[in-house]
């Protein structure tokens, strides 16, 4: 009898690491988990992410939620306090990136480098449902992100599934020579590059440095991302929405190459301010006439 008890339980535990095995193969060629590899690669290739520097989140809809729900694991991780409270976001199912992981391996292996999490019935604790393998943990800015996400879910209806922060070298150069002033740094973006107003009519945030992490951030972020689609956080990176990776992503992409742009035609006048020649108002409100866009009448 112990004999076969004993066999019993060989394959028993050899079907679980099986199941596992397969489980693990199968969530990370799931489409979305494959989309949010691939922007994080993207933002790596640019030098988006030095390090471990950078993180993202994705927002599960229904269809996404059915496709991997019989992968999760058995036992979730404990409870963790998120730090802030968003009703918002009760129930929700986040896939992020990985506290310390870097993006560079997100695509390669996501299943160590991200993870999926639900969120509390109260909008204040997070578990670990799948992913994270080796003992992760989401990213430190999990707070900022869960704030934003119930932020943008309310005021696009639901539409806004992701956010992406990453620290690109331009815009963050950018940020040490300008006060932190949405109004400002959305008027330089503006006026260097013609597609800028096209990405982002109604302009980008801006915060003062703030602790990385930090609750006060989180809340601050979401408080901005109430206005727009991407807050800049000065001498840090950006936070930026989308209803999707190339949305999100796109727009990161879009705000680093006018703040590149921006920087170059500068130094190539001895780093005088003030540029001969740049897109004026009456050309921004012509661009958003034709392209018919919620032009930020307040920034011009």
């Amino acid at each position: 009898m112990g004999f076969l008890e004993d066999m019993q339980g060989t394959l028993d535990r050899g079907m679980t690491a099986a199941r596992g095995a397969v489980s693990t193969v199968a969530g990370e060629q799931l489409g979305f988990v494959r989309g949010f590899g691939r922007m994080c690669q993207d933002g790596w290739e640019l030098g988006y992410h030095e390090r471990n520097g950078g993180n993202a989140s994705y927002r599960l809809c229904d269809s996404d939620l059915a496709s991997v729900q019989s992968f999760f694991y058995d036992t979730p991780s404990s409870w963790v306090p998120l730090g802030v409270t968003v009703p918002e976001m009760a129930g929700e199912y986040l896939l992020v990136t990985g506290s310390g992981k870097f993006l560079r391996n997100v695509q390669s292996n996501p299943v160590e480098s991200a993870g999926i999490i639900e969120i509390s019935a109260q909008g204040d604790a997070w578990r670990i449902v799948w992913g994270l393998k080796g003992g992760g943990r989401p990213t430190s800015e999990v707070g900022a992100h869960v704030a934003a996400h119930g932020v943008r879910k309310g005021v696009t209806g639901g539409k806004a599934r992701v956010l992406y922060h990453a620290h690109p070298n331009a815009l963050i150069a950018l940020t040490s020579l300008v006060p932190a002033d949405a109004r400002t740094l959305t008027r330089l973006l503006w006026s260097s590059v013609t597609e800028s107003v096209i990405a982002f009519p109604g302009g980008v945030g801006m915060l003062a440095w703030m602790v990385p992490g930090s609750s006060d951030l989180a809340q601050a972020t979401a408080r901005v991302m109430r206005d727009f689609e991407a807050c800049v956080w000065q001498l840090h990176g950006v936070f930026a929405s989308g209803e999707d990776f190339d949305g999100a992503f796109g727009l990161v992409n879009a705000i680093d190459k006018a703040a590149d742009v921006y920087l170059r035609a500068r130094a190539a006048q001895g780093g005088a301010a003030n540029l001969p020649y740049s897109i004026s108002d009456a050309d921004l409100r012509a661009t958003a006439l034709a392209y018919d866009l919620p032009l930020n009448e307040d920034f011009l």
